[in-house]
């Protein structure tokens, strides 16, 4: 409802009646009429009254009691309860102008009811003085040309809200209001200036009476600084809201209204139905910060207009209220009472700018008591006279701007163990910000305005690399040592039948593969990233040619002995011939090339890249801590990264799957020309098994950076250890046992005989086959002299059988 247009329309049918009160009854004798509006019993809103009230009827006593001031008149306030409610306020006003005697200026104090107070008051011409209203909308001279206030704008709280944030380093801020006039154009105003200063608001956030879904959405949003903006009944239930929303804390800078009572956060509880104990209260207010305009006259010594002390006026407010009923002793002050001293001061301000007022209309032989709701000439006066009021009141200098705003310091405060503490003072004309670095912050550190993401690298734990290390290290010691070992002793039978440089090769490549264990524990914590590419193409390379040379050269030997032992069954005489070492060898060779063709092409058209995989968020070890955790996982990727590795895996799969068929096919043969070959066989089957167990393994538990290498680096590891263990250890032995070259069979069961047994050997085969042909020369011979035999004891036998048949006849 627009109360001006209300009242707008009611002039017209009461002018006649007001017109026809043009002065102050004679009854009255000289008294000055003044209303007051006071929100003392409402509900919600700010209920001031309960302090202003009072402070300005004292303010009315010293301003009579003041010979020099107003002579010869008497000042008189009319007041009614507003309740904090704009329209009821309308209907106070309404029966302070049409009821006798005629007021000439109005008290008032609530934005919403000074809001509808004063928009409307400019029709009867009369001044407004706001004792308690901030409200930022007020400041508007074209909507309320006739608005003076002792209570200084919201907007001087924005000043100092910038400047703690830049003092703070918070460029990220959240806010919280209630759906209020005064509290919106008091977010407008701080919109304005935030963007001015380069402060990102994150969120606004309204509410009518209930202010959980607004505090949830700023847990939604991530807002850290939050400024709150709110009568102090709301504040108690967002109070109550961030506790329950674990909106408060380490993480957390609350600001919240000045002027509140100290505590504010503790009282009403039960009646207001607030579902907290004050004691969840108390923790949810510490540490918040708050911003009000100076209302106290902070030199507790210094002598105001009244001649008291702002400590005088205070020890003198604090006995009405006593008498009033209030514990003042115990703590327990009414609502308004940080905002007492500017009822005082406005009492203060209406009396001089009538005492001013008087002498300028004296001149002209004229006098307060011509005033009149129509004449705007004296109201003109009036508005002019406290304009220009300027003086030391007990809630400090009081002057008011062009926009009839009070000129005021705000003053800064913190609640450090459940009391507000003063931290500075800030000068809004002179940006001068006084600090007295009182400032408590959870944790020892200012609170940030966002969370901090952290991004951290998941590496190899040091000390696991440092032991794969170690262990690959001795492998490679090993292998270098049983690599001269092999060399030493190629003269010996035992190592001249396992085919020595087929053994060097193999060697080699587990020292190849060993030493992979070294690059794939390489991250973050030992590269740059610019550098990784080089790790990822170094790995790839060494452990596919080191896995080719040592499994190569074992599938070279088992793939011999399946072929001597198919060719034997043909032709016996194949278990006797050397095998040649060049088909050995270009078995691995054949493989070598297939891995550079394959890995060449990698390279050229898709290069292995750094690729980081990005994971849930995760909060800090240290509960002090106030940030999140971003790990990261670095690891090796190209852009067909897939295609490629289906290439490897399916060319080293068929290698494995066939070496395991013959290695199973070979599983009881024994050659002398290779005489590890079972043994050989069984690497082969370890081999195959740990690769089949460690690729999909190692696809699951990629994203776990110590378990996957841990897994890849035991596995090559174990591979390596065993397949060396499983070809050498007979041979060492064997050799250590038989230093001079003697029967070998007992620690090598698949070992060929000695020197001279294959001499006696081939010289045995020499004679058997010599004597295989003679008796097969013999036989030949016997078998025609059976045939002459036969045909000559056939012609002798036929005519003996015709004679006895002959004789038969006859």
């Amino acid at each position: 409802m627009n109360w001006a247009q209300w009242f707008g329309a009611a002039v017209s049918v009461f002018e006649l009646l007001i017109f026809g009160v043009n002065v102050v009854g004679s009854s009255e004798g000289n008294v000055l009429h003044i209303g007051g509006i006071f929100p003392i019993a409402g509900e919600g809103g700010w209920q001031g009254g309960q302090a202003c009230m009072p402070a300005a009827n004292l303010a009315l006593e010293d301003v009579n009691a003041k010979k020099d001031l107003l002579p010869g008149y008497t000042l008189k306030l009319h007041s009614n309860d507003s309740e904090c409610e704009p329209g009821l306020g309308a209907s106070v006003m309404y029966n302070l102008l049409y009821n006798q005697p005629q007021k000439l200026m109005l008290l008032a104090g609530c934005s919403t009811v000074c809001t509808t107070v004063a928009e409307a008051a400019k029709m009867w011409n009369l001044v407004v003085l706001c004792y308690g209203a901030s409200s930022p909308a007020l400041s508007d001279r074209n909507r309320f040309p006739t608005l003076f206030r002792t209570h200084p704008s919201a907007t001087v709280h924005n000043p100092t809200r910038i400047k703690l944030m830049r003092k703070f380093g918070w460029s990220r801020v959240a806010i919280l209001q209630q759906a209020e006039e005064v509290f919106i154009s008091t977010v407008e105003d701080l919109e304005a200036r935030c963007s001015e200063a380069g402060i990102e608001i994150v969120t606004r956030q309204s509410f009518l009476s209930d202010p959980t879904d607004a505090v949830r959405n700023l847990r939604r949003q991530d807002a850290r600084v939050i400024v709150g903006l709110f009568y102090v009944v709301a504040a108690r239930r967002v109070l109550c809201e961030l506790y329950k929303q674990n909106l408060y804390g380490i993480s957390y800078t609350w600001f919240f209204i000045g002027w509140y009572e100290d505590d504010w956060f503790i009282r009403n509880l039960e009646r207001e139905g607030i579902e907290c104990t004050p004691e969840q209260m108390r923790a949810a207010a510490e540490g918040h910060l708050t911003t009000e305009a100076l209302m106290w006259n902070q030199n507790l010594n210094e002598r105001t207009i009244s001649g008291m002390t702002s400590e005088d006026f205070r020890r003198r407010l604090n006995d009405v209220l006593r008498d009033g009923g209030y514990d003042i002793d115990g703590g327990r002050y009414p609502e308004g009472y940080q905002e007492a001293p500017l009822a005082y001061d406005a009492v203060w301000s209406v009396a001089l700018a009538f005492n001013k007022t008087m002498d300028r209309l004296h001149k002209y032989g004229k006098s307060l008591k011509d005033f009149n709701y129509n004449n705007k000439e004296i109201a003109d006066d009036i508005y002019s006279a406290i304009n220009s009021t300027q003086f030391l009141g007990v809630s400090g200098f009081v002057a008011f701007s062009s926009q009839g705003d009070r000129i005021a310091l705000t003053q800064i405060e913190q609640v450090i163990n459940g009391n507000y503490i003063v931290l500075g003072y800030y000068d809004t004309q002179a940006d001068n910000l006084t600090w007295f670095d009182r400032e408590v912050w959870r944790g020892g550190k200012v609170p940030q305005d966002r969370t901090i993401i952290r991004r951290v690298l998941r590496t190899v734990s040091l000390p696991l690399f440092i032991c794969m290390c170690i262990i690959s290290s001795c492998g490679i010691i090993i292998a270098v040592s049983l690599m001269v070992f092999n060399i030493w002793n190629s003269h010996r039978r035992v190592i001249q039948s396992s085919h020595p440089v087929c053994n060097t090769i193999m060697l080699f490549g587990i020292i190849v593969c060993m030493t992979s264990v070294f690059l794939l524990g390489l991250d973050g914590r030992f590269v740059s990233p610019e550098t990784y590419p080089s790790i990822c193409q170094a790995k790839t390379w060494m452990l596919t040619i080191g896995f080719t040379l040592s499994f190569g050269a074992m599938f070279s030997k088992v793939w011999r002995v399946h072929r001597l032992t198919t060719k034997a069954k043909s032709d016996p005489k194949v278990r006797t011939k050397k095998v040649q070492p060049w088909k050995l060898y270009s078995m691995v060779s054949g493989l070598l090339v297939i891995d550079f063709v394959i890995l060449i092409v990698w390279q050229i058209h898709d290069p292995l890249q750094r690729r980081v995989k990005i994971f849930l968020l995760e909060d800090p070890e240290d509960s002090l801590d106030d940030s999140k955790i971003r790990p990261e996982l670095e690891h090796c990727e190209s852009r067909n990264n897939s295609v490629w590795l289906a290439v490897i895996g399916a060319y080293k799969g068929l290698v494995l799957i066939f070496g395991l068929f013959l290695a199973y096919e070979t599983r009881s043969v024994k050659v002398k020309q290779i005489n590890d070959s079972r043994y050989v066989g069984m690497s082969i089957y370890n081999v195959v098994i740990l690769c089949l167990i460690t690729a999909p393994v190692t696809m699951v538990i990629d994203s776990q950076q110590d378990a996957s290498f841990a897994f890849v680096a035991l596995a090559i590891v174990f591979c390596c250890f065993l397949s060396m263990a499983l070809i050498f250890v007979p041979k060492v032995i064997e050799v250590i046992r038989h230093p001079k070259d003697k029967a070998e069979s007992k620690y090598n069961p698949d070992a060929g005989v000695s020197k001279e047994d294959e001499e006696k050997y081939q010289k045995l085969l020499s004679e058997n086959e010599d004597l295989q042909r003679l008796i097969a020369q013999k036989e030949e011979k016997i078998k025609l002299l059976r045939d002459k035999l036969t045909e000559k004891e056939g012609k002798t036998a036929l005519p003996v059988i015709t004679q006895d048949t002959k004789d038969e006849r006859i």
